[in-house]
């Protein structure tokens, strides 16, 4: 797997969304680097990780990057967090600090998970993949962007970043809708032994602000904050902010 790394200090892992890549963290790794090395993933199939051969499921992902990434705090986003959340509960010595950001525990709605996303879109999604690949990933962009007060910037940036470094796999976005789509790691909040920061954004129509507070609640050690008037990706509008809440929390991590 492809890892860029910049800054200086301790280590701090970012995981990416689907479909995107490390590199649509440019505005947040601007604003870390100057107190943290960042090692910025390409998740498998995506950017320069295209064709690393390693499957985008939660047990050989994590453990490929375990081989490569020193221990670290790890901070997910999107499809990133529950990579991240998986390796926490599985090894807190390797992760002894954890971000989700705009993620949870599980994305699709259950009768006893009121705040998740319709199982329909990620089949929608998946449909598309098949018979109009570029349109789907162009709405799946508006969706990302829709609610927040610069949905119009937002799009550019997330269609700007979305190729920049080439196309992802469409395979693997396909295991990637399959993986948002069945995970549920809800089971393993109970027993979290490493601290936790839930970000959301306020307006995000794709992770419910509501759905991350229910799970940051069943963390021991965890702390919930909103970002205001940020949809889905509030890193790249509101970067500020999310470095803003970041800070603090990172700085109470000790030293692996």
């Amino acid at each position: 797997m492809h890892v860029e790394r910049a800054g200086a200090g301790p280590p701090l892992v970012l995981l990416h969304g689907w479909a995107m890549h490390g590199g649509v963290f440019a505005p947040l790794v601007a604003r870390l680097r100057a107190h943290w090395t960042l090692h910025v993933v390409d998740l498998p199939g995506h950017g320069r990780s295209r064709g690393c051969g390693v499957p985008l499921a939660l047990e050989p992902c994590v453990d490929a990057l375990f081989d490569i990434l020193p221990p670290a705090p790890w901070l997910g986003w999107s499809l990133g967090g529950l990579l991240a959340l998986h390796a926490a509960a599985r090894a807190p010595a390797r992760v002894p600090a954890l971000a989700m950001l705009c993620a949870t525990p599980r994305f699709v709605r259950g009768e006893d998970w009121r705040y998740g996303v319709s199982a329909e879109i990620f089949h929608d999604f998946a449909h598309g993949l098949r018979h109009d690949y570029a349109g789907t990933l162009e709405r799946f962009i508006a969706l990302e962007a829709f609610g927040s007060d610069h949905a119009r910037d937002e799009i550019r940036m997330l269609r700007h970043d979305l190729l920049a470094r080439g196309e992802p796999d469409p395979h693997v976005l396909a295991d990637g809708l399959g993986l948002l789509e069945t995970t549920d790691l809800r089971a393993a909040l109970p027993t979290l032994a490493v601290p936790s920061l839930w970000l959301a954004g306020r307006r995000d129509r794709l992770v419910d602000p509501r759905a991350m507070r229910e799970a940051a609640a069943r963390a021991p050690g965890s702390d919930m904050h909103v970002v205001e008037h940020a949809g889905h990706a509030p890193f790249l509008t509101h970067a500020d902010a999310v470095a803003a809440h970041l800070a603090p929390f990172l700085a109470r991590v000790p030293a692996p």
